[in-house]
């Protein structure tokens, strides 16, 4: 019996898979979106809500004095050939000072913001990391990957391995954020 040329690399391929053996059970391997993750959770929206609370006056009133510093620009810009030479001069100065301590004092509340949320995203990452590894251990998974960001090397993931739903639940149930007394901040 003479097995046709084509069909040696077939019979070449199907003979060393079966020398190989059984097939090993694929690995498991999940993903999730940890920022998101950390982010949806009840106690997270509930930093959030706080840090917000807390900065947002201090970023209006900001705003409002870069508002008034820009009106000032305009106002040199428009008017500052027939202001006297001392006007003009001071107006000037007036606005580079006022421009530098703005820049200082958004420096010092994005400094304060930055330092805050760094605090509340350890303690939460913490926490969320002890979740991950228990999910990931009961359920089988050898490796849990970050695919949050544009810098994670996830390059494509089924939905379906996508754990970020199911560690927000388990977050927030062992995590149960205490609801503040009304007019309390």
């Amino acid at each position: 019996m003479k097995i046709p040329l084509l069909m040696i690399p077939a019979v070449l391929v199907f003979a060393a898979a079966a020398a190989e053996g059984p097939a090993a059970a694929p690995t498991k391997v999940a993903v999730i979106q940890f920022q998101e993750a950390v982010l949806s959770t009840q106690e997270g929206q509930q930093v959030a809500a706080a840090m917000k609370t807390k900065f947002d006056p201090r970023k209006q009133q900001l705003d409002k004095r870069q508002a008034d510093l820009k009106a000032m620009q305009e106002k040199l810009q428009s008017g500052g050939a027939a202001m006297t030479d001392a006007a003009r001069a001071k107006m000037q100065n007036d606005l580079a000072v006022g421009t530098r301590t703005l820049n200082h004092d958004i420096d010092d509340l994005n400094a304060e913001a930055q330092e805050d949320e760094g605090k509340a995203m350890q303690s939460m990452a913490a926490k969320m990391g002890n979740i991950i590894k228990d999910y990931a251990t009961k359920n089988g998974f050898a490796v849990v990957l970050d695919a949050s960001g544009g810098t994670t090397p996830v390059l494509w993931a089924a939905q379906a391995s996508n754990i970020t739903a199911e560690i927000v639940k388990l977050y927030d149930t062992a995590n149960p954020v205490k609801a503040e007394a009304p007019g309390k901040k």
